[in-house]
């Protein structure tokens, strides 16, 4: 609360005044700073559709403050507010693209949240696509926050390493060093080739859908559709050659990979409209439905997702080919798992799945991929594995004795876990069985999940104090 002099000094006014205008000037060369790193600037155009939205935008923070005032209004999940949620950076409506219709809209929410009343939360509207700064010891590596967008970056994450030390150098080895000298173009070209492989898979080789927001809205949403300000201003651009959508990335990276993005949603969807929503239905079973599952007021992401991803297909299940489930009075349902050798690995552990029986069997396909990047699923928590040994998993002499590299994602860790994997010399229980209780309680999780793939392995995390 001002003071009495403050109140009454017209020179104390003025310096508040000039604050106030001060801390405006400020963010909006914050933003002219984010739009001229990408060849870009604030025109009185742009300011003009900013204006236009801000009524938009007024109705949302005065229901936001409603809520705050009257308890009675409070949002079940008080994390969605409280925010300022970033609008999304445009592109031109006119550069050739499809207009989203409600059709297609419709579509993806059923697809994403199985109703058409859901919208993403604010976690997911602010995720995009951001590395770490160029030339450190985390220069390859994305940074991520909380929410169930983390899966999709952690699994982006995975095909980015694949690049940058399997596809763009072919022939040798790379050391660990190099992936921490590369420069932000390096990043971004890093990415661009990460999403463009990606969604061609996700095609069948075929064609690659990306969507991105314009500033224009498609359609007028129906009484059983609710708005989000967002999809409705969705273009779809198809390609129908691999290296022609990745030049399109290239050219509109500024779109995924900024602040105010939406970069994780678009590229959400552009892999759901590449996949096409023919082909989902035929991926998917009786056990999945839709692709986001709802646990406390989050949305995260279900093996779908992920799988779609890893291998091209939106298959829910993580074992190799086809299952029967047996169902109460013998009704046997077709569970559908990965069908190939994938290029990329995933790993699975979670105690608390394994004390109740529901641990998922993640099949060879996923174990042993095509090359040594493994995204994994630790208790929930998504983090990756790799070595820079591209024959690793091709010569078995070499799974001897093997370095791995573990990255998390969370801000604590600020450079690359390097573990030694011994699965020749002894079995990691031999040193440990003086000790009492259940060896799972007493060792890290990431070692357990290494040990799915390496069963008996003995790792030494070289001098870092074992965590995770």
């Amino acid at each position: 609360m001002m003071d009495k002099k403050a109140s009454s000094d017209p020179h104390s006014l003025e310096n508040m005044e000039l604050e106030e205008i001060a801390s405006k000037i400020s963010d909006l060369d914050k933003w002219r700073k984010i739009f001229s790193c990408h060849g870009l600037e604030i025109s009185h155009t742009t300011h003009q559709k900013c204006q236009d939205h801000k009524s938009e935008d007024d109705k949302e923070d005065a229901a936001a403050a409603s809520q705050m005032t009257n308890p009675l209004k409070q949002s079940r999940f008080p994390s969605n507010i409280l925010h300022s949620i970033p609008k999304a950076l445009i592109v031109s409506s006119n550069i050739g693209g499809r207009p989203i219709s409600l059709e297609m809209a419709v579509g993806l929410r059923r697809m994403l949240f199985g109703s058409t009343y859901q919208v993403f939360s604010y976690e997911w509207k602010r995720a995009y696509f951001r590395f770490h700064e160029p030339y450190t010891d985390l220069a390859y590596a994305l940074e991520t926050d909380k929410g169930g967008a983390v899966a999709v970056q952690m699994a982006v994450q995975v095909n980015i390493i694949k690049y940058l030390l399997f596809v763009q150098n072919k022939e040798e080895n790379m050391h660990l060093q190099s992936l921490c000298e590369i420069s932000q173009k390096e990043q971004e070209k890093a990415l661009v080739a990460a999403l463009a492989d990606i969604l061609w898979v996700a095609g069948e080789g075929q064609k690659a859908t990306v969507c991105l927001v314009t500033s224009d809205t498609y359609f007028t949403p129906s009484i059983d559709y609710k708005a989000d300000h967002f999809t409705e201003r969705v273009q779809l651009f198809d390609f129908f050659e691999k290296e022609t959508a990745q030049q399109f990335l290239c050219d509109h990276i500024h779109c995924l990979n900024c602040e105010g993005s939406h970069g994780v949603i678009l590229f959400l969807y552009s892999l759901l409209f590449s996949r096409t929503f023919e082909r989902l239905q035929k991926d998917l079973d009786c056990t999945t439905t839709h692709l986001l599952q709802c646990r406390l007021g989050s949305f995260i992401c279900r093996q779908a997702i992920l799988n779609i991803i890893l291998t091209g297909r939106a298959c829910p299940q993580v074992f190799n080919g086809f299952q029967k489930l047996d169902a109460e009075g013998n009704v046997q349902k077709q569970l559908h798992g990965v069908l190939s050798r994938s290029e990329v690995g995933y790993l699975h552990w979670s105690k608390e799945e394994l004390e109740h029986y529901r641990f998922p069997q993640v099949g060879s396909m996923l174990k042993t991929p095509k090359l040594p990047v493994w995204l994994c699923n630790i208790s929930g928590t998504y983090s990756v594995l790799f070595s820079t040994n591209r024959l690793l998993l091709s010569d078995w002499k070499m799974e001897h004795l093997f370095d791995l590299y573990f990255y998390n994602g969370q801000p604590s860790q600020k450079t690359t876990v390097h573990l030694t994997v011994d699965t020749h010399s002894h079995h990691w229980e031999e040193n440990h069985r003086e000790e009492d209780g259940d060896a799972e309680k007493r060792f890290p999780s990431v070692e357990m999940a290494i040990r799915t793939k390496w069963e008996g392995a003995a790792i030494n995390w070289n001098g870092v104090v074992p965590f995770f």
